[in-house]
């Protein structure tokens, strides 16, 4: 089957001569006026379906000629009503006219149209499609369905006319997520729809068994990431937004299974097929990954697949959307473009990531801004998130910046953290290459950090009013010197050139291949200082806590040797500054090195 492919739920009608034979019928191709009257036998709209009772509204969606009392006919220009008379298992029915009947008068084909409903006022015209808002009710549903046989073909000696659907038909199985133990009681709807010939926007569906609910439509397309199926449950409402166009064709059914989780709905499966059983190929309504709140203009995000098409919003434009994660997010194997690419699409909105964490993040890229988020707005937030292994690698031989969170931050960043590997040339850091503005607050890193100049552990550079508080770094950092550029490397920052650096600490060791001409600034916590650092400490395998620290600054950075100086000495005195700057962070000893907490 072929994608989308249109499979309608036929008719065949079947035209026969009353009391003619072929000896009775002129010697060429005409036939005497008046004589041979049009009768239609009609086959079921379906094999499908044997009702055990005939309801007073019509069935036919249901695959069979329940209900259905007449058809307008059409044959050359005019236009009659013929009557229907279903067998007792309305899988067939007679199609005749009492009074002024069709006749044939040649054996030569003719063209001939019919539909079901039609208008009494214009029985000429064939209707267009037009939908009932609430079907819940099953008599709705059924009156929904518009079937038709446009401009067929029929011959004398094979009088066959095929009836097609003119309606899609959704179907929606609703299961039990995390959250909930049974869907009983929902009420689903479908919605973004189109409004062309005044159809509903919105439909609410019919419970056709169990935790199954159907919906018939016109035939549309439903864009991807617009909400199509709602769900209202519990006293919540929950929506599924595909990640693909919705092409919803006459004469296809849509079956889409859902489960109801207390977070949002998660799409199980699609199969596109016959009207009848719903079956055929897989569907391309995907997941998108996230739920949308309008009310706060925020995305909350519960796998890979939702990630990677929030940053495709992102860099599509959306810049100033809002972001959760709800859930640990593996985007091992995925091939990750970061939000927020450059300056003009920066992401401006918050990113929360709710303590969760993302592991998985592996990316060799030339592009020269590289991380989670390529550039932070000043306007832009990123909070909360955990990255585990982290594998980094920026080709950019013109410089970068290149972090494990951020490449370029103008905006706030707290409470990160990062593992793995962070390499590039200029501007490389455990957490953010780059800190133009802003701040970075409670965060840490464990990750390597390679670079050739401004390198460190948690940034590698931080300029104008960047302020660094309450952050640490672990891993190692390796400098491969570039013998034509002025060097700054440390275990904390590269280059500080912020406002302010308070209440940090740093232990990887700092290793440096090659030679330069130019300056180099290697020290065991910062490699260039040009701002006061207050209550800080480094314990690695340098001596020198800072390559080279501007004239005029006294900073107050200390060597943990265990004896005199203890890390339980360095945790009160970090404590003791972060509570008279006013901060809400603090360190705890509770291991062999310092750990943070927010108050």
């Amino acid at each position: 089957m072929r994608h989308r492919l249109f499979i309608p739920a036929a008719t065949a009608l079947l035209f026969a001569l009353a009391a003619c034979t072929q000896d009775e019928l002129a010697d060429n191709n005409r036939l005497p006026e008046g004589e041979y009257p049009v009768f239609i036998h009609a086959t079921g709209l379906s094999v499908e379906a044997t009702p055990l009772a005939a309801p007073s509204t019509r069935a036919a969606v249901d695959g069979d000629w329940q209900g259905v009392t007449s058809v307008a006919l059409k044959m050359g220009d005019a236009v009659k009503e013929y009557t229907v008379t279903a067998s007792t298992d309305f899988k067939s029915a007679t199609l005749s006219r009492e009074n002024d009947p069709y006749y044939w008068t040649s054996r030569d084909p003719i063209t001939v149209s019919a539909w079901w409903p039609f208008n009494n006022a214009d029985i000429t015209q064939m209707p267009a499609v037009k939908v009932a808002e609430d079907q819940s009710k099953l008599a709705d549903f059924q009156n929904s369905d518009f079937i038709s046989a446009e401009n067929r073909k029929v011959e004398f000696n094979n009088p066959t006319l095929e009836f097609t659907h003119r309606t899609a038909r959704v179907t929606i199985e609703l299961k039990p997520g995390t959250g909930f133990t049974s869907v009983a009681g929902a009420t689903v709807s479908l919605v973004s729809l189109s409004a062309d010939n005044g159809n509903p926007t919105a439909i609410k569906t019919y419970n056709a068994s169990g935790n199954t609910y159907e919906a018939l439509t016109a035939p549309q397309t439903v864009a991807a990431g617009k909400p199509f199926v709602k769900v209202k449950l519990g006293g919540g409402t929950f929506y599924f937004r595909p990640q693909n166009n919705v092409v919803l064709e006459a004469g296809s059914r849509y079956k889409y299974t859902v489960k109801v989780n207390a977070t949002g709905l998660t799409l199980e499966g699609c199969t596109i097929g016959s009207w009848a059983d719903g079956g055929g190929e897989s569907g391309a309504a995907e997941d998108l990954g996230y739920i949308y709140d309008s009310n706060t203009n925020t995305y909350t995000v519960y796998n890979a697949d939702g990630l990677m098409n929030i940053a495709e919003l992102v860099n599509g434009g959306k810049t100033d959307i809002n972001i959760t994660l709800d859930k640990n997010i593996d985007l091992t194997g995925k091939a990750w473009t970061p939000i927020g690419t450059d300056y003009d699409n920066s992401y401006k909105g918050t990113f929360d990531g709710g303590g969760h964490t993302i592991t998985g993040l592996t990316f060799t890229t030339n592009d020269e801004f590289a991380g989670l988020f390529g550039w932070l707005n000043r306007a832009g937030t990123v909070k909360n998130v955990v990255m585990e292994g982290v594998q980094i690698t920026s080709n950019q031989i013109y410089g970068g910046s290149i972090g494990g969170v951020v490449g370029s931050g103008w905006g706030t960043i707290e409470n990160c953290s990062v593992s793995g590997s962070v390499s590039g040339t200029v501007y490389v850091g455990g957490v953010v290459g780059v800190q133009i503005g802003g701040s970075i607050t409670g965060c840490s890193s464990s990750a390597t950090v390679k670079g050739t100049v401004d390198v460190g552990g948690v940034a590698g550079q931080t300029n104008s009013s960047a302020t660094l508080t309450a952050c640490y770094a672990t891993g190692n950092v390796i400098i491969e010197i570039n013998p034509k550029k002025n060097i700054a490397g440390g275990s904390l920052v590269g280059m500080n050139a912020g406002s302010s650096l308070l209440a940090c600490y740093a232990t990887g060791n700092v290793t440096s291949t090659g030679s330069s001409t130019g300056y180099m600034h290697i020290g065991g916590f910062l490699g260039n200082n040009y701002t006061t650092v207050t209550a800080c400490y480094w314990k690695n395998n340098h001596e020198q806590g800072i390559g080279y620290n501007k004239e005029g600054i006294a900073p107050e950075v200390t060597k943990v040797d265990g004896s005199v100086v203890t890390w339980q000495k360095a945790v009160d005195a970090m404590n003791t500054a972060l509570q008279n700057a006013g901060s809400e962070w603090r360190y705890e000893l509770k291991g062999a090195l310092p750990t943070l907490r927010k108050q």
